[in-house]
């Protein structure tokens, strides 16, 4: 799917406008487009974060996700809700079975909850141009839902994900083709507006002197290969509209990790409470690494300090010499990371990942290690019990304390209610 020779391809990337906000709007009779929603996950707690925002939320009041509740100014307008999953889960649901009127399910690719890639090549003779296709399924939409909707249209998945994040969702429809390449995609800046650069990586390319994708297509290849392995070539050739993974697979495959991200209830004071919920993370993480038999070298921590404390936090990976899926063992690189980078304010926000990932037979049985094998079998026998009779059937003593959040958790969808 989407190489850049042969037959043409029309991949559509379809993002549902504000997804929550609108769903709420819809349910409650108003104009998405010009309703003012916010969607906070806890209106008791003052620190809650806004979910979703309705876009003349955006406009008029400035603001979005991520936005605080207690930084939403009290005005008559405004409407907070508090988010239910299952009705977004299911409303996402039915939008697929629309799709599925339009082309066959392996030509879809649900991304996320509000968001899917189609392939529109095997329409095309139907509608004439991707573009009338694309317009015939986002009035559907509309017609069935009352949902707006926003398409980016290009000949492989990073072209269409990127002329949706780059025009498509100011124009509502945008189409690129790799004669494009040059004029839209290359003058981007910074490089972390590109989907499937972020943050730590435009560091490391701005540090090389890489400060736009036109810069990173330029780049000698060697060099970005030298320093990132292949996913500096896949990142090369992404800068230059290249991308030959088939629909649904991972764009940078060095880039595949597992990773689990948290805003907390409330602020974490105490190293012991903090550690609690690094060892609930380190759990999880572990767990579906091993579920696809695969372990990891690097593994990162990241803390974002409370609001009260003036924001700040650290951010840091640390490689191993030899690749784990263990509970434990991610969590001793954890709490190394945490003792030398941890500066003692309240956290609000952890982020815990590992990467570098590799097949899980390449875990050597050390001499000095008997019971390595032993434990990867204990945490299979934990998965499996946890798979059959629910997340709650066995857990790590930590999580029946006052600072543990796993058990709550699992009353959630997405993190929220249902």
């Amino acid at each position: 799917m989407g190489k850049q020779t042969g037959k043409p391809r029309y991949i559509a990337c379809i993002d549902m406008r504000s997804f929550y906000a609108s769903c709420s709007a819809v349910e409650r009779g108003l104009d998405p487009m010009e309703a003012c929603i916010a969607i906070v996950g806890n209106q008791e707690r003052k620190g809650s974060v806004v979910l979703a925002a309705s876009p003349e939320m955006k406009k008029r009041f400035g603001v979005k996700t991520g936005t605080r509740l207690f930084e939403i100014p009290d005005h008559p307008d405004i409407l907070l809700i508090e988010p239910r999953m299952q009705f977004y889960l299911e409303i996402s649901m039915a939008i697929t079975d629309l799709f599925a009127q339009y082309v066959p399910k392996e030509d879809i690719h649900v991304y996320s909850v509000d968001e899917s890639f189609i392939d529109l090549t095997g329409i095309i003779h139907v509608y004439g141009t991707p573009e009338k296709a694309a317009i015939d399924m986002q009035d559907s939409i509309m017609r069935q839902f009352g949902l707006p909707s926003a398409v980016g249209i290009g000949p492989n998945m990073l072209l269409a994900k990127l002329a949706l994040d780059l025009e498509g969702k100011k124009k509502g429809l945008a189409h690129w083709t790799m004669k494009d390449v040059p004029r839209k995609l290359w003058p981007v800046s910074p490089l972390s507006k590109m989907w499937g650069i972020g943050s730590r990586m435009e560091r490391n390319l701005n540090n090389m002197g890489i400060f736009t994708v036109g810069d990173l297509a330029r780049a000698d290849v060697k060099r970005l290969e030298d320093r990132f392995g292949i996913m500096g070539h896949q990142l090369h050739q992404h800068a230059r509209g290249i991308d030959y993974s088939e629909l649904g697979s991972l764009l940078i495959e060095g880039q595949k990790s597992f990773g689990k991200g948290q805003i907390l209830y409330r602020d974490y004071e105490t190293r012991e409470d903090i550690l609690t919920i690094v060892l609930e993370m380190c759990e999880d993480v572990a767990m579906r690494t091993r579920e696809v038999r695969m372990a990891g070298r690097t593994i990162h921590l990241g803390m974002s300090y409370s609001k009260t404390s003036f924001g700040g936090g650290f951010s840091r990976s640390r490689s191993i010499d030899e690749a784990t899926n263990d509970t434990l063992k991610i969590y001793a690189v954890c709490k190394e990371l945490f003792r030398e980078f941890y500066t003692g304010q309240p956290v609000r926000q952890i982020s815990l990942s590992i990467t570098n990932l590799e097949d899980e037979t390449s875990m050597q049985l050390s001499l000095f290690e008997a019971d390595k094998w032993q434990r990867r079998r204990l945490g299979a026998a934990m998965d499996a019990i946890k798979r059959k009779h629910g997340p709650t059937a066995i857990y790590r003593g930590v999580s029946g304390t006052d600072a543990g959040t796993a058990i709550d958790r699992t009353k959630l969808i997405g993190g929220h209610k249902k």
